[in-house]
């Protein structure tokens, strides 16, 4: 009588102590799990626009850091006056007798990429650069700053609760109340008048430092609501009440279990926040309280394109096009990062 264990096909093969085991099919094919960073990752590198923006965005910082070394290697500096300066009138006259750049579109020409700044004769290449420079980095502090204090005061408020969140709650509350661009504008004075003297010179380390303190103290509170929403939703999961019943001390439930479960918000509203502050500095600027003569500074020039807009309309194309573009790119990227980690919400 045949075995059924001898039937081609029927039943399970036996496996007789010391011989070796049956191959299966995929053997070799390991499955990998992926964190929610991978998957994300790979989620953002399918979007074009979204890599596209990262690449723009990051060529803007790496070109304002390295400003210093292309103005060396193009042969001219935002503070020298080319209108003005004997040795430069002299040999290669860059205005006309009402102070206008000579030539086409604002005196574009071989020896100035982007033409020169009305009046003065500055190089409009060179101030874009290092306007760059300043507004880009000077809001990176700013934003990170910012990120800081909304994730502390958000996270204590949202996961204590009771006393401590009503005390935070109303702090921001109070905080919310001041009308922001008017307080930008008549706190700057205020802060620089506390250290310097109004008849001696504001030192641009100390007006950086004035703006610094003006938009960290009435800039932090969007960040702050988001994450304590965010932490009064999760600190009621299953997850954070295992990790109290099984003793974990509260440091290290907001650090391993809820913290990393805000990352998403917190970084989406970054990508948001970095660009906004750019404006509000250039605003400041704009205004008269932000950096003043001779710092070079997107707002500033903003400014002084105004003041000659009339006659010379040029001047404002470049450093316009260059804010456009860098506020576009920015705020697509937070798109795209957004739709990495929360596919759902697909465009």
């Amino acid at each position: 009588m045949t075995s059924p264990i001898d039937i081609e096909g029927g039943g399970t093969s036996a496996v007789v102590d010391g011989a070796p085991e049956p191959e299966t099919k995929g053997e070799g094919k390991k499955l990998e799990g992926r964190s929610p960073g991978q998957l994300m990752w790979l989620r953002f590198k399918r979007d074009r626009t979204g890599v596209i923006c990262a690449w723009v965005v990051l060529a803007y910082f790496v070109i304002a850091a390295l400003a210093p070394v292309i103005s060396a290697l193009y042969g001219k500096d935002p503070y020298t006056l080319y209108g003005q300066d004997p040795e430069y009138v002299n040999d290669n006259p860059v205005l006309d007798d009402f102070g206008l750049p000579l030539g086409y579109f604002g005196g574009v020409s071989g020896e100035h990429w982007f033409g020169v700044e009305p009046q003065f004769g500055r190089d409009v290449f060179t101030m874009l650069l290092y306007g760059m420079r300043t507004s880009l980095y000077m809001a990176l502090g700013v934003s990170t700053l910012l990120m800081v204090t909304g994730i502390v005061i958000g996270l204590v408020g949202g996961y204590f609760g009771g006393r401590t969140d009503f005390f935070l709650g109303r702090i921001t509350d109070f905080f919310l109340s001041f009308p922001q661009q008017l307080f930008f504008i008549a706190f700057m004075p205020v802060v620089t008048a506390f250290f310097v003297d109004p008849r001696d010179e504001t030192p641009t380390y100390f007006r950086a430092l004035a703006i610094l303190i003006v938009l960290w103290l009435l800039g932090w509170m969007a960040m702050a609501r988001l994450v304590r929403s965010t932490v009064l939703s999760l600190r009621e999961r299953e997850f954070v009440e295992a990790a109290k019943v099984a003793g974990a001390s509260p440091w290290r439930i907001v650090r391993k279990e809820i913290l990393p479960n805000v990352v998403s918000p917190i970084l989406v509203q970054f990508t948001y926040q970095l660009p906004n502050t750019i404006l509000t500095i250039a605003f400041l600027s704009f205004a008269g309280v932000g950096f003043v003569e001779p710092t070079p500074d997107w707002g500033r020039m903003f400014a002084t394109g105004a003041k000659v807009a009339e006659q010379d309309p040029a001047f404002m194309f470049f450093p316009g096009v260059a804010l456009v573009v860098f506020v576009l790119c920015f705020n697509l990227l937070g798109d795209a990062v957004r739709d990495a980690l929360d596919p759902k919400s697909g465009r």
